[in-house]
């Protein structure tokens, strides 16, 4: 891991992320990519392409700039490389394209999460970037003065598809020096016996060369609730998932688990793009 993106409104959840990268660069000696993302009304987007010459652009622009400067003095970030990024597009796509354009390892973003008819309709932007981002996203909530990760919980059904991102998972994993917790939690909509659960559990972790883990078969009323209450009895540090990010009618129906934790959970999430 050597480039840490961390998209950045200037509030106090988007500095706690920020904190976060810190702590993360200067430990695995990575640079930090800053990107803001200018609110430019949508009929206006088009002529962005040019806008170096347009007053409001130059305006804006001058701000972020203005912000970095603030944040680059923070004595949290000393000694860091910090590159900067300001892009007009929607979060997601800005995100996408810097991870693109920079070879993004890792995106670091905050959030205070959204509940009820404006998560359904609107969704939050980190929500946004966890269900498209193709780099795995980092999401925090709350200011952490460290960063140790000691116990880290991998939620999956542990079928096949999931073997790629479980792989990401445990390269970051190890990376932490974090002991992991492979999950799997039974509900009374999707129930298997626990003989069954283990047995696809250890086939599934047998393809992967795993030193220090647990196998864990946990029952609750969703599969939100049972990932949330198991990370709580662990005191776990970080709870993973991998997302399918799905879109559009699909993604209305059928919702997304991984999207779910990061509105609602109070722990730090990560995702791994299936």
């Amino acid at each position: 891991m050597k480039k840490i993106l961390v998209p950045t409104d200037f509030s106090n959840q988007a500095e706690n992320a920020l904190k976060v990268a810190a702590l993360l660069a200067r430990k695995h000696d990575c640079e930090i990519y800053l990107l803001h993302i200018l609110e430019i009304p949508l009929h206006k987007v088009d002529a962005l392409s040019s806008y170096n010459n347009l007053p409001e652009a130059v305006f804006f622009m001058k701000l972020a700039h203005k912000r970095f400067e603030e944040l680059k003095n923070k004595d949290y970030l000393e000694g860091l490389i910090i590159h900067e990024h300001v892009e007009f597009h929607e979060i997601f796509k800005g995100v996408f394209q810097v991870c693109k354009k920079e070879n993004i390892d890792l995106v670091v973003m905050g959030s205070n999460g959204i509940s009820g008819l404006r998560e359904m309709l609107i969704g939050s932007n980190t929500e946004k970037v966890v269900r498209t981002s193709e780099t795995p996203v980092l999401v925090i909530k709350n200011e952490h003065k460290t960063f140790n990760i000691n116990n880290f919980v991998f939620a999956s059904d542990f079928k096949d598809e999931c073997k790629i991102p479980f792989e990401k998972a445990t390269i970051f994993s190890k990376l932490l020096d974090a002991k992991m917790h492979l999950l799997m939690v039974n509900t009374p909509n999707k129930f298997i016996t626990s003989d069954k659960a283990k047995n696809r559990m250890q086939n599934f972790a047998s393809s992967f060369n795993l030193s220090n883990h647990t196998i864990n078969i946990y029952n609750d009323i969703s599969i939100e609730k049972g990932i949330m209450n198991f990370s709580q009895s662990i005191n776990a540090d970080l709870i993973a998932m991998s997302t399918h990010g799905r879109q559009g009618i699909s993604h209305f129906f059928n919702g997304s688990i991984s999207e779910d934790l990061v509105n609602h959970a109070k722990r730090p999430v990560i995702t791994f793009k299936i």
